[in-house]
């Protein structure tokens, strides 16, 4: 541990946490098992990050968000990183070519001009429909504005306010949607930790699509209230919903117990990139890294549950 020599600003631990969406356990155990970050200490003895850690650290939490795992990444150079990033997204931008330009959404978030960018994406949504808007516009577009921020182009309050005015269009889109009546019922949540109401309501999107009924608790919802929700709303499924925010070990941990509380026959989902990097599969869960698997996934439930599928 490094004793702090200057009075260069720095930011305290749970700032970091707050900006780069990683614990504070995750930081002290990467710098136990890594050597980075390396902390300062401050007057008071608590640790303190550099900007360029900072930095650092919102990079690597993209590439995690992308499947890569720490143990790969978190000891490269911060070029290196910005290499990966070019190389994992060089592409990313093809899927919106046809609307407006990356630049453009951009822009309107650097002038907080919010009544243009919902119109923006408003006519995405009209243009592709929902499905299409979720995975040929939304997807992307949360990923480049992602990238954005990692590059210091935008503040976290504007990839914020980005994200506000997506889950606006979802849920309106939604709420104009005749309730399905095709199984699976599938009840949304997220586990206590886990903030992310983007990917539920993407993931929502794309099931309602498929015709699948869907029951959202919305985020952080204790493994015992699942688990009671599920019964009371008779649910064949549980579809949870990850980011990269949260530890593997953490939503490993929460999933294995959510399994136990829930009857047997009620089929568990865990959704997130982050399960690109998962080492061994969880039993009893259907881990699905992206927004395309939804489909095959259902496709594959309806096959083995015919008598529910005609219900």
């Amino acid at each position: 541990m490094k004793i702090k020599q200057s009075p260069a600003p720095e930011t305290a631990i749970g700032a970091v946490e707050r900006e780069t969406g990683l614990s504070k356990d995750t930081l002290r155990i990467w710098e136990r098992r890594y050597g980075f970050p390396q902390p300062v200490r401050d007057s008071n003895g608590e640790r303190t990050y550099p900007a360029e850690q900072v930095e650092k650290l919102r990079v690597i939490r993209r590439l995690m968000d992308g499947g890569l795992r720490p143990g790969k990444i978190v000891q490269m150079p911060l070029r290196e990183l910005n290499a990966q990033i070019g190389c994992m997204h060089s592409t990313g931008g093809a899927a919106i070519a046809h609307a407006e330009s990356l630049d453009e959404f951009l822009r309107l978030l650097k002038a907080h001009n919010v009544t243009a960018l919902r119109e923006h994406l408003a006519q995405l949504l009209l243009r592709l429909g929902l499905q299409r808007f979720v995975l040929e516009a939304v997807a992307p577009l949360t990923v480049l504005v992602g990238n954005a921020w990692t590059q210091g182009r935008i503040e976290i309050f504007e990839e914020h306010l980005y994200s506000e005015q997506v889950q606006h269009l979802l849920r309106q889109a939604l709420g104009s949607f005749s309730q399905p009546t095709q199984t699976p019922r599938v009840l949304l949540t997220t586990l206590p930790g886990e903030e992310h109401q983007l990917g539920l309501l993407m993931a929502q999107a794309c099931l309602t699509v498929e015709g699948a009924q869907c029951i959202s608790l919305g985020v952080q919802t204790p493994a015992g209230d699942i688990a009671q929700a599920a019964r009371a709303h008779r649910a064949d499924v549980v579809g949870l919903s990850f980011s990269s925010a949260l530890q593997m070990r953490v939503a490993s941990a929460g999933l294995a117990d959510l399994r136990q509380r829930l009857d047997r026959d009620v089929a568990l989902w865990a959704g997130g990139a982050v399960w690109k990097r998962a080492r061994k599969l969880i039993p009893g869960v259907t881990p699905i890294a992206a927004l395309e698997e939804i489909p095959t996934v259902l496709a594959a439930w309806r096959a083995t549950h015919p008598a529910r599928a005609e219900v």
